[in-house]
């Protein structure tokens, strides 16, 4: 079998335009960036308002491993195997960090036979979105440090201004430095509050109020500052105008799919923006997203943060998984491959109990590659079946929409029932409650232990902000905040080490130990297997 990026560059590709066509988007609505992508004005939500949603189906995962699971190759797989049965759908997915595509991951357009298109573009630069971010969270912290130049006349302490800068890039050098006015740090643009406030915010209007509400810190006499405070707001409006309207791809068989937004799930929120979710509610039948890293996290979040601003809920939920991934969770010294699937299997079946806690239906989607050992599937299958759980071998990595045809067929059964999602925590639980509600009934901690200064800040803004939904932040590799307990949760309590409220983006930030928000680089970057010849030929692993 070919690779990804040779699959993808041999693709035939149509127009962006007849893309569009598909899905009744005038070509008026369309801001083309070359032939195969464009970004879509708002116009096309405004036209379509009145319609009714289609159906939302969520995509998450077991807990990640370093081969991947392959939780967007499977929603791209599942947008074409929907639409070739007849039934209209759409993608909405996040944008590539360029972070993990140039440091640990690679790229995040899906793999095999289910991928967007153009790959390279999408992983890279695309249509600047993230440039955009990252520019106008700068120069907040820019005007901020130009505030303190001529006086501070916001009476700022110095050593209470909470606002960073960012870098879309895995950098570990720079996460803690001395500007000449203040000690600071860089978060990776996927961690940005302004990342989040363009995610979750519907129009303009709401991204004035959000942007203006942002907390930069606290003056002298300890009360909150807000960036509006500074008189730029329009002008960070300006640098992301472009940046709020979704981008329009293509898939392999050329499906349409809505790509905005690039928050991670193990720091941020980790789902797309709501301008492209809704946007794409109102053009498909279907609508397939994803969440990231595992239900743990991402769905959590999807669930209890996005869906609340988002105002609709997913009717059906993917959990993707593969045999690889499973047995490397229950592998320890002198088990067969069976026997270590025996055991990984309790991530998965982790996994499935949290989506049942939201009372959504579910079906498992196992990621089937060529080399899978026939008895571990029938192992898997029978397992399934006995513990009653919906289950389908999706071939789409290695057949395209063909090999998704049985889980699309589940999707669509499991879709025809309205279920009323029920969430771990109400708006109205203090914030204490809260982060012990996920780590008990997620995470399946003991109990939740917090740092001096993490107790101490969540008291505080627990008198203001006690209505805020909560994003942990925490490593996606385990339960646990230890990342090498893989596999299922064991015996441990949950350990917090700082807190901090994205006013913005109207959620409060818990950072559990051990949590970096500005990654580094592995020590050989995925970067070194990429190749581009003299004419502009790439390959390798993108």
């Amino acid at each position: 079998m070919k690779d990804d990026v040779t699959i993808s560059l041999e693709a035939e590709k149509r127009h962006i335009s007849e893309i569009a066509r598909k899905y009744d988007i005038f070509d008026q609505e369309l801001e083309p960036f070359g032939k195969w992508v464009a970004k879509i004005e708002s116009s096309v939500y405004d036209r379509l308002k009145d319609k009714p949603n289609g159906k939302l189906i969520l995509v998450t995962a077991i807990t990640p491993t370093p081969f991947g699971e392959g939780k967007t190759t499977m929603t791209v797989g599942l947008v074409d195997s929907l639409n070739s049965i007849g039934k209209k759908t759409m993608g909405a997915l996040r944008e590539p960090s360029l972070g993990p595509v140039l440091g640990m991951k690679g790229g995040a357009t899906g793999g095999g036979y289910a991928q967007v298109l153009p790959k390279e573009k999408i992983n890279l630069h695309f249509t600047g979105d993230i440039h955009a971010i990252t520019t106008t969270h700068n120069f907040l912290s820019a005007a901020i440090d130009n505030s303190l130049h001529f006086g501070n006349p916001l009476h700022l302490d110095l050593e209470k201004i909470t606002w960073p800068r960012t870098l879309d890039m895995n950098d570990r050098a720079i996460r803690e430095v001395q500007t000449e006015y203040r000690k600071d740090k860089f978060i990776i643009t996927a961690a940005s509050e302004i990342m989040a406030i363009l995610c979750l915010a519907k129009d303009i209007k709401d991204l004035r109020q959000r942007l203006g509400d942002i907390l930069i810190g606290y003056d002298v006499e300890g009360k909150e500052v807000h960036a509006r405070a500074l008189n730029i707001i329009d002008s960070m409006i300006i640098l992301l105008q472009d940046a709020l309207k979704p981008n329009l791809v293509q898939t392999l068989e050329h499906n349409g799919v809505l790509i905005h937004g690039g928050p991670f799930a193990n720091i941020a929120h980790g789902c797309n923006s709501i301008i492209a979710t809704q946007t794409a509610l109102k053009l498909a039948d279907y609508v397939v997203t994803e969440a990231g890293f595992g239900a743990d996290l991402g769905a959590e979040k999807f669930i209890d943060i996005k869906t609340r601003y988002l105002g609709e809920t997913p009717s059906v939920v993917v959990v993707v998984a593969t045999l690889r991934a499973l047995k490397y969770h229950g592998m320890a010294e002198g088990l067969s491959d069976l026997e270590a699937l025996k055991i990984g299997i309790a991530n998965l079946e982790k996994h499935t109990s949290n989506i049942r806690k939201f009372n959504l239906p579910y079906v498992i989607a196992i990621n089937k590659f060529a080399n899978d050992p026939d008895n571990e599937l029938e192992f898997l299958m029978d397992w399934a079946k006995d513990n009653n759980h919906p289950i389908s071998l999706a071939e789409v990595f290695l057949k395209g929409s063909v090999g998704g045809q049985d889980l699309a067929q589940k999707v669509v059964k499991l879709a025809e029932n309205k279920h009323e999602v029920k969430r771990i925590y109400e708006l109205s639980d203090d914030l204490f409650e809260k982060v012990e509600k996920i780590a008990q009934n997620i995470y399946g901690a003991n109990a939740v232990v917090y740092s001096p200064k993490a107790q101490r800040k969540l008291k505080a803004l627990n008198e203001q902000y006690h209505d805020y939904p909560v994003c942990v932040a925490k490593t996606p590799l385990s339960f646990s905040n230890d990342p090498k307990r893989r596999g299922m949760p064991h015996a441990f309590d949950l350990a917090i080490e700082d807190v901090r409220v994205s006013r913005g983006a109207r959620f409060v930030v818990v950072l559990t130990k051990g949590i970096i928000t500005m990654p580094g680089l592995p020590e050989v970057p995925n970067a070194t297997k990429m190749f581009i010849d003299d004419l502009g030929n790439i390959s390798g692993k993108l």
